[in-house]
């Protein structure tokens, strides 16, 4: 029988598998099946069924192994009570001693926590876009998974208390359309700083945490433009003016080659910069900075507000770090 024709013969063994050798064997056989289909150019679809039975067998594995008693291996003596015989305990094998290794048994207990409904999201979506199946696909994804629940939890601590007069908050933005979508998306959760919807963004209580007299300083993207005042409308908020930050380095755009974001400016009640003597400085409305990291932005704008507004109350939402004489909320370890 070859390794394809195994293949149904060992889904329903995986069914019935009760220890860990049992598995390991059935993931060895579909592990062999996928790089014969690979090999022998039987197509994709061969493949996957082979990839599909060895990730289903990891799982497995992976929960068994999270189940088993950390493993010391070999045999242990201890003194019976009287002192006078000296009986063997037998303790788990260690990984090495059953032909795992230690990363190999992280991946495998690493994926058997995503949810049965997640991985049977994987599965599906991947065979339908006429990609692989692979043991990186489905650790990526749970990984994204502990992500998106950690920050989850951050999203959800209320903002600070107290009243501020000035706000300056970078969202992260969730992008729709396909020319920012799902790889978009990856880059950003790859950053540990999930997106959030619209809706999301205007439910945070801003509106709560301004002062009568207050500034907001909001970050935007051309695409997001439009959505961008629905926030300062839904924080309480009325657009007044905009700084460009002109990157120098290019993005593919659809109509044109990207190379700026908006800094829109709004204000609440009546909340001009404050007088200075002699004539206060005039900033350039299209500050040229040379992107950096993603998502990043330049410290050059935090001075600028600085110097608009340099008595006023400040926060930072969406904060990547601590900066001085702000006080800050974010996803980050702020």
């Amino acid at each position: 029988m070859d390794s394809l024709a195994k293949l149904t013969q060992a889904r329903q063994m995986l069914v019935e598998a009760k220890t860990l050798d049992d598995i390991m064997q059935i993931r060895d056989i579909a592990e062999a099946a996928r790089v014969y289909a690979q090999a022998a150019k039987l197509g994709l679809e061969n493949q996957n069924e082979a990839a599909e039975i060895k990730l289903r067998a990891e799982r497995k594995a992976g929960e068994m192994l999270a189940r088993m008693p950390k493993a010391q291996g070999g045999e242990h003596y201890h003194s019976e009570p009287t002192g006078c015989t000296m009986q063997p305990v037998v303790t788990p094998p260690t990984l090495a001693e059953i032909g795992i290794e230690k990363t190999q048994a992280h991946r495998w207990q690493t994926i058997a926590k995503l949810p049965d409904e997640k991985f049977e999201e994987y599965i599906d979506t991947t065979k339908k876009q006429g990609d692989e199946l692979t043991s990186a696909g489905v650790y990526k994804k749970q990984k994204k998974e502990e992500i998106h629940v950690m920050h989850a939890e951050k999203r959800a601590r209320p903002l600070p208390e107290g009243k501020y007069s000035v706000i300056y908050a970078d969202p992260p933005w969730q992008y729709n359309t396909e020319q920012h979508g799902k790889k978009e998306q990856d880059t950003v959760l790859e950053t540990h700083y999930p997106t959030m919807t619209i809706d999301e963004i205007c439910n945070l209580n801003v509106k709560d945490i301004a002062d009568n007299d207050a500034v907001l300083f909001l970050w935007a993207t051309s695409p997001l433009l439009p959505k961008s005042f629905k926030v300062i409308e839904a924080w309480g908020f009325e657009y007044k003016a905009s700084f460009v930050w002109d990157k120098v380095k290019h993005n593919v755009g659809y109509y044109n080659s990207v190379r700026h974001e908006f800094l829109l400016v709004a204000t609440r009640g009546s909340f001009l910069p404050e007088k200075r003597e002699g004539e206060p400085i005039l900033f350039d409305s299209v500050q040229s900075i040379e992107r950096m990291e993603h998502s990043k932005k330049p410290e050059k704008f935090r001075e600028i507000i600085e110097y608009l507004y340099p008595s006023g109350k400040k926060i930072e939402l969406f904060a990547r770090e601590s900066s001085s004489g702000w006080e800050v909320w974010g996803n980050e370890n702020v």
